[in-house]
């Protein structure tokens, strides 16, 4: 999971998605339509009128390349079964909540949401729930979906994925390494760090920096690397913040390796040039693809995947620099 908060951007968000949205020709329409509204498209819907509406509402900001794979691959999979989808986001919870609000409001017959911060998004999933809307996880939440009273969740579980980076680190005969979070208080990022410093052999310590500002985060990196020769590892949660700190190490001109959460094209690169030492590949496309397709199967077909006690796990894949050529094809097409 790669977010970069930046300042809150609610209204530029939903006038994005009304351009964005089918249909949307009438000036003050909600991003996702009314319940009274219908498709003159071909293809199933919930009641074999019109097409099914699909909101996938995430804590992703703009111009990010992770949340880009996540839409693409939802994209493809609304092209596929014939679904009105549309993409909202805002990485305020408050936003973000409000978003779900507005899909309950619109009528949706199904919504993807993350879980950054389970808390906020409890109210919006128990609205959904009273209105017989379908609500399906992805990325965030592993261990709040099913509390959380969602249908069904799609992602990397961040416990596991931490304890394989530990157990790597100790591979790479590491001793101290410096787990970097970008977002204070984001639960997956936090169970990344925790899991790294349950299985590392060596000692583990959190950066809390502000991940809107890759200048400072470069700064603070930097800092603590001359404050303390003996970091000898730097572990980032994502693709822009690993390449950030390969520049800090070789301005604090230390010895330290870069591991990484996340990727996109250059951080392949980086890999299969030996930049970077590794990166954990949860494939963001894909938990896009899957959550979408698993709300029509659901409205289609009853179907549940994972029964709705297991989540569908996307990762952890390591991409290193054995296998970086065969990744970077798909990385330069952004599925990847």
């Amino acid at each position: 999971m790669n977010t970069r908060p930046p300042s809150h951007r609610l209204t530029r968000r939903r006038l994005a998605a009304l351009a964005a949205a089918v249909g949307l020709l009438t000036t003050g329409c909600s991003a996702f339509g009314s319940a009274d509204d219908s498709s003159d498209s071909d293809g199933a819907g919930a009641s074999g009128a019109g097409r099914i509406k699909v909101a996938m509402v995430t804590h992703g900001s703009e111009d990010d390349a992770f949340w880009d794979r996540v839409r693409k691959g939802a994209e493809a999979a609304a092209a596929k079964d014939g679904i009105e989808l549309t993409y909202v986001s805002d990485p305020d919870p408050a936003g973000q909540a409000e978003l779900v609000r507005e899909a309950v409001r619109g009528g949706v017959d199904g919504i993807a949401l993350t879980l950054a911060k389970p808390a906020a998004m409890k109210g919006p999933v128990n609205e959904a729930r009273a209105a017989d809307i379908p609500v399906v996880g992805l990325n965030s939440g592993i261990d709040a979906w099913k509390s959380a009273g969602l249908l069904e969740f799609f992602g990397q579980d961040e416990s596991v994925a931490g304890r394989a980076v530990g157990d790597k680190l100790d591979e790479l005969k590491a001793e101290h390494a410096l787990c970097v979070v970008h977002e204070r208080g984001n639960v997956a990022l936090e169970a990344r760090c925790a899991g790294v410093k349950k299985a590392f052999g060596g000692t583990t310590e959190n950066l809390y920096v502000d991940g809107t500002d890759m200048r400072a985060v470069s700064g603070i990196i930097t800092a603590r690397l001359r404050q303390d020769p003996t970091i000898d590892e730097v572990v980032t949660n994502g693709a822009d913040f690993a390449l950030t700190a390969v520049d800090a190490v070789s301005e604090a001109e230390s010895d330290a390796g870069v591991a990484t959460f996340d990727l996109n094209d250059d951080l392949v690169d980086a890999v299969r040039g030996g930049n970077v030492q590794f990166a954990v590949d949860q494939q963001p496309y894909l938990q896009g693809y899957l959550a979408v397709d698993a709300l029509w199967l659901y409205r289609t077909n009853g179907n549940i995947s994972g029964g709705g006690v297991a989540p569908v796990l996307t990762g952890p894949a390591f991409v290193t620099k054995a296998n970086a050529a065969a990744v970077a094809g798909f990385a330069a097409d952004g599925t990847r």
